[in-house]
């Protein structure tokens, strides 16, 4: 089954049809997706995502990983030197 630009394996369309899918394996689902596309920015393609399949079920497992998606990546901060080695 083949899918379109936005979900080219067609795992999202199918991750919304699993019933009783899990939190965790719909994370699963999404980073196959997320391995599987060309896009330079993903979440253009998460949010059509999202319109396309989020309004028929909201509290879905996958529109719940699809939003987390979206959210801003905390910013790594590296601790070098003697801090990193010891600790506080």
């Amino acid at each position: 089954m083949k899918g379109d630009i936005y979900d080219p394996k067609a795992l999202i369309r199918e991750a919304y049809r699993i019933e009783g899918i899990t939190r965790g394996e719909c994370r699963t689902i999404f980073m196959d997706w997320a391995l599987s596309i060309t896009a330079d920015d993903p979440k253009t393609y998460i949010r059509h995502l999202l319109e396309q399949y989020a309004a028929e079920d909201k509290g879905h497992p996958m529109s719940e990983t699809l939003r987390e998606a979206l959210e801003q990546a905390p910013r790594a901060v590296r601790r070098g030197g003697r801090a990193a080695r010891v600790g506080q």
